[in-house]
């Protein structure tokens, strides 16, 4: 529908309820879906009008749209279950139990269970979280406020929540006009027109002379729709239907679009919805309005099922609130313009990349095939890797016939993984690389893909179903997605032409990818090899490139035509249309223009040997620069992910480095290091630091020391062990804290740091043996050494709005209304031997645990035993749910092996062997698809989801004499490849796809005492580790150094240290989405947790590159070298 039409009906809605045709203005409200209106919702909800609710609901949104639709049909219909249950009407419960509420078992099992089960009490209220449930008209309101925030927060509500400002009686006011000048127009126009009809034009009866026209007034009556309306269609960018309101961008692409063959209806993915199979042909109707893109509209019936398989199922529970983007001001003083130097390639660049945290790190592609890394602040190539086939036995035969004969591979595309950890090359034939990044002078090659027939035109890494991969393209007109261990996971078909670039992208929970080929087609596919979703021209119907800029709100594509005409545009998302194209162009082009985006705000085109400027909120060119010269006809360039540089190439082989004021100070500042990076090992190792240097912070002890008392072991198999953190990007303020000595930050005081002990926690026989967050990060869950599990729960108030686990309030001991205890049958063991373990399901629901005896499944709500299994012996040591099915679950026994148990048909589907011990360890990767296991054996081993079979074994390097006993622990990081291993004796880094060890860390010092236990933050930024003495260590994941030590004082009272039992914590937990807060558990039963001071917001600062670690070479005093015996040297 136009926008002209879509006005005409609020202004339609403004007349009916002036005349106060209450009934009518809601149906139209309701079908036309243009206006929501919140009073005439509360009032229905209020009144428990519970159909008239959803019917006017579904005017709007279908219960399977989104996450937010979800939730809000949910809550509607479980206030109308808990009124009949209130009531106690059961058969009415049970009735909107089966026909209403049913939908959700689909996407929460569990939680429709539990709902069930509500009709087995006698009065719901018994149910511990529906305990609080009062009258039904403080019940409907206290819905109603979560009900408005959800409606708020849905984008399908987007801009249909407040009705427009109209002057009163405007549609009468337009049709008055428009009498006035139909009578205007009148050949004998009398002085007072009489105006009796609407259904046709007025005109005035001749009469005996002419007069001048006076003003007509619409008479008081009941006014239809004037047929003369349906014209207005015409005055809007797309024909009545092709625009289907939808605020889903990807959906609002799909509406529009033009199918090139018949549309799947079914799509199989997880996160689909089910939707009966079936297949509709869809016959191409081009139109092609102004602005937009060749378009065909969907029939009404498809378009529907279209819809409905781009409405991603989420957890009932899991919802967001959006944030307001605040749009900072500006200047052209943001541009990074000013050239700052000149670097010599030696061969001509073909494509860059700057690193996503280090911004000075470039990375660039040659026609030569050399792949080069840049350290941009110091003007030095750090790395160069010449083309070579890695493996030709492992490329296809074809390929391998045709090397001899085709000339030089170049780089058509270089890109950094989002994290900066992978390096992605595509060439011009047949190959894609992928390195390793290990540090400023290491690429590790990772793996070679022979991924395309012909070039590989483009290469982009994206994340479908929270999985690293690799997305690629290629002149055999295919897409392809591929993981990390080279295994192809998706192959699109359907450009007819090959395919010159793509743009994976997320919107909400929908990931897709756009691809251009080089006949100018434009298509969109979701993650299921279910074909393309839609097919429309690019302009210029020819190469295109689309990007989004920075916060993925905007998304714009440039190109050239075969005439050599350039377009620079932005798309509106949910029309599928042009939004906006810039002007600034020369007429013609000899090749394909290149551009970028940065700020959010600004876009840059390389064109006629300059480098052209756009606001992006302005279609004229804001300005130009040609950067001093020496620019070739069409400049390929990248800006830094601040936005202050910019690398532009030139026409001699050369890079040359712009800047704004802000880019200028950094590389400045990379120039001239403050620490000591630039002297050599003698130099740095005499210098003294003083304490007065640094400024007096009194919330933190801080110890002025040049190298961590605790510092990494010596670089491993070559790697420099440059910081990698990704926790915010370096800002001039970084630069500047980076040139002072730093400080390793020493919490020694209770004041130093926020603090909560849970209450009733407190037990000197009863130790903490494994503590868990559940994983909304809503409670702490802990298992005693007596097997029995406490849990307790942080309240909802003003000061914690959201209910999660802080240190500034003290939680409860949650238990339900029955008193039970979570208690696992130890009769028989001997508790002092036994191990206990725990594993949590994924929605909380549910808890898995044994402590020496049989494990036994509890139901989170009730504390009751869902069931048990697996007796003793042998007796179950570690357990870990399968990461894609909670019916499978790993459990590690004390004979050695590892059961894989199927919960639902109560059987061991397979048993591993390869361990000599107990298992202390599981670790699942969906990105590798392995298992990891480890043991008190000291052995890690992996094992291959698919088929059980074991794929490597290694042992962990112990001291010298160190006998392989006691527990060694494995977690993966959040990448899903790299795999942290700790022991009593040391913490290591391993990449688990070859199980190389990346890094070691052994106690000394201040932290010489074993260590307990290990943990990685929720963003796998800092390790935890607590120590047998009390100590606990908060180290950089990245380089394992430390950067905080939290004393035992700070968190145990004098009486406790001065007791006669020694109180350490034996177990450490990550929150799982605030990654500085952990918890601890301890020998005398009590758990605490832990947060910086809300003045620091984090703990410690970073150690700096180069401290204790000099050019790849330890340095040589003494504060570094403090522990050189038989494993140190090992490790040189």
């Amino acid at each position: 529908m136009s926008s002209l039409s879509r006005e005409l009906v609020f202004l339609i809605l403004q007349f009916l309820e002036e005349e106060k045709f209450k009934e009518s203005v809601h149906r139209l409200e309701q079908e036309s879906g243009f206006f929501f209106n919140m009073k005439y919702f509360e009032e229905k909800v209020h009144a428990g009008e519970w159909d008239e609710v959803e019917r006017y609901l579904s005017g709007f949104t279908k219960v399977d749209d989104n996450r937010y639709s979800m939730k809000i049909f949910f809550e509607i219909r479980k206030q109308k279950y808990l009124e009949a249950l209130d009531r106690q009407d059961k058969a009415k419960a049970v009735e909107i139990l089966v026909n209403d509420l049913k939908v959700f078992s689909t996407f929460n099992e569990d939680l429709y269970k539990e709902i069930t089960q509500l009709l087995t009490l006698t009065n719901f209220r018994e149910n511990e979280q529906l305990s609080k449930y009062g009258d039904t008209k403080t019940a409907r309101s206290i819905m109603l406020i979560e009900l408005k925030k959800l409606i708020e927060a849905n984008p399908l509500f987007r801009e249909k929540l407040v009705f427009p400002t109209l002057k009163a009686s405007r549609l009468r006011t337009l049709i008055n006009q428009s009498l006035n000048w139909q009578h205007q127009l009148c050949k004998n126009p009398r002085p007072n027109p009489d105006i009796k009809t609407l259904f046709t034009d007025h005109s005035c009866n001749p009469s005996n002379g002419a007069l001048a026209p006076a003003p007509v007034n619409l008479p008081v009556a009941a006014v239809a729709k004037p047929a003369a309306y349906t014209s207005l269609g015409a005055h809007g960018p797309f024909p009545p239907a092709a625009a289907a309101a939808n605020a889903n961008a990807l959906a609002g692409w799909m509406a529009n679009a033009a199918a090139s063959s018949s549309v799947q209806a079914a799509v199989v993915t997880a996160s689909s919805l089910p939707i009966p199979p079936n297949q509709v042909s869809i016959l191409k109707r081009p139109i092609t309005p102004p602005a937009t893109l060749g378009m065909v509209e969907y029939p009404i019936a498809d378009h529907e099922q279209l819809m409905k398989r781009l409405r991603p199922a989420q957890s009932v529970e899991e919802v967001t609130y959006p944030t307001v983007r605040q749009q900072p001001s500006w200047s052209l003083d943001d541009l990074p313009r000013n050239v700052a130097f000149s670097m010599h390639q030696g061969s001509t660049v073909t494509t860059m990349d700057f690193h996503p945290s280090h911004h000075t790190l470039l990375l660039v592609g040659s026609n030569n095939g050399d792949i080069t890394l840049w350290e941009v602040g110091m003007r030095e190539k750090l790395v160069t890797k010449p083309f070579k086939i890695w493996e030709i036995q492992a490329c296809s035969l074809p390929f391998q016939a045709s090397v001899a004969k085709e000339g030089p591979f170049s780089v058509s595309r270089v890109t950094w993984s989002p994290d900066g950890t992978f390096i992605g090359a595509a060439f011009s034939k047949h190959l894609v690389h992928l390195y390793a990044y290990a540090g400023p002078n290491d690429l590790r090659q990772h793996l070679e893909i022979d991924a395309h027939i012909g070039g590989v035109n483009d290469l982009a890494f994206a994340h479908p179903n929270k999985q690293l991969c690799v997305v690629t393209c290629g002149d055999d007109k295919l897409i392809k997605v591929w993981d990390l261990t080279g295994r192809k996971l998706f192959n699109f078909e359907g450009h007819e032409a090959p395919v010159y670039s793509i743009c994976p992208h997320q919107k909400e929970n929908i990931q897709f990818i756009f691809s251009t080929a080089i006949d100018g087609k434009i298509k969109a596919w979701l993650y299921d090899n279910m074909g393309s979703r839609v097919d429309y021209d690019a302009p210029g119907h020819w190469c295109t490139t689309m990007l989004y800029s920075a916060d993925g709100s905007r998304l714009f594509s440039c190109g050239t035509g075969k005439e050599g005409d350039s377009f620079l545009v932005e798309w509106n998302e949910s029309e599928g249309a042009i939004k906006r194209t810039y002007t600034g162009f020369r007429k013609k082009s000899t090749g394909i223009v290149q551009f970028d985006t940065t700020q959010n705000h600004f876009l840059a085109v390389g064109e006629d040997s300059q480098i052209k400027f756009w606001d992006m909120d302005n279609n004229n060119i804001l300005t130009s620069t040609e950067a001093d010269g020496g620019l070739p006809s069409l400049p390929r360039l990248r800006f830094n992910k601040e936005g202050n540089l910019l690398a532009v190439t030139t026409a001699d082989n050369g890079i040359k480095i712009l800047a704004n004021g802000a880019g200028m100070r950094s590389l400045r500042a990379a120039e001239n290091p403050g620490f000591e990076a630039l002297r050599s090992p003698i130099e740095a190792a005499t210098i003294k630091v003083s304490g007065s240097s640094v400024a007096n912070v009194p919330p933190v002890n801080c110890k002025v020391e040049r190298s961590s008392p605790v510092r990494p072991s010596p670089v491993l198999n070559g790697v420099d062990s440059i910081s990698r953190s990704m926790e915010k990007p370096r800002t001039l303020d970084d630069v500047n804290e980076k040139m002072k000595p730093w400080q390793l930050t020493e919490i020694v005081d209770p004041v130093h740091c926020r603090m909560v002990t849970m209450p009733e926690s407190t037990d000197g026989g009863n130790k903490v043996a494994r503590l868990l967050y559940t994983n909304s990060g809503v409670g702490l869950l802990a298992l005693g050494s007596n097997g029995v599990q406490k849990l307790w729960k942080w309240a909802r108030n003003e000061q914690n709005p959201g209910g999660k686990a802080t240190a500034n309030l003290v939680p409860q001991h949650w238990q339900p209304n029955s008193g039970l205890l979570m208690s696992n049958d130890v009769s028989g063991v001997n508790l002092e031997e036994a191990v206990p373990c725990i594993a949590l399901s994924k929605n909380d629901s549910y808890v898995m645990s044994a402590a020496g005896g049989k494990v036994s499944l509890f139901n989170m709500m009730t504390f009751k035993v869902m069931t048990t299994f697996m007796p003793p012996p042998p007796a179950s040591t570690f357990l870990a749910f399968h990461p894609q099915d909670n019916n499978i679950i790993a459990i590690g026994m004390e004979d050695s092996t590892i059961h894989i148990y199927n919960v639902r048909v109560d059987e061991v589907k397979s048993k591993l062997k390869n361990h000599q011990k107990r298992i202390t360890g599981l670790a699942f990767s969906t990105s590798l698809n392995i298992l990891v296991s480890s043991g008190a054996d000291a052995q890690l081993c992996v094992w291959s989801i698919d088929t059980w079979d074991k794929r490597k074994s290694v042992a962990i390097q112990l001291p010298a004499g160190k006998a392989p006993s006691g527990d060694t622990r494995v977690q993966f990081h959040f990448d899903q490849v790299r795999l942290l291993v700790s022991h009593e004796t040391q913490l290591a880094l391993y990449d688990a796809s070859k199980m190389d060890r990346i890094r070691q860390w052994v106690p000394q010092d201040a932290l010489s005492a074993p260590i307990s236990y290990a943990a990685y933050s929720c963003n796998s930024q800092l390790v935890y580790a607590s120590f047998c003495d009390g100590n606990i260590g908060v180290f950089d994941a990245d380089t394992l150094r430390l950067r905080c030590r939290v004393a035992p004082s700070a968190y145990l009272s004098q009486a406790v240290l001065n007791g006669s039992q020694a109180v350490c914590p034996l177990v450490i937990a990550a929150h799982p989405q605030e990654p500085n807060q952990f918890a601890i558990g301890l020998t005398d039963g009590s758990v605490k947790v832990l947060e910086p001071q809300e003045s620091e917001g984090k703990w410690g600062v970073a150690p700096p590159i180069d401290n204790g670690i000099l050019n790849g070479r330890v340095a040589s005093s003494s504060t570094t070298s403090n522990h050189g015996g038989p494993l140190d040297s090992a490790q040189r």
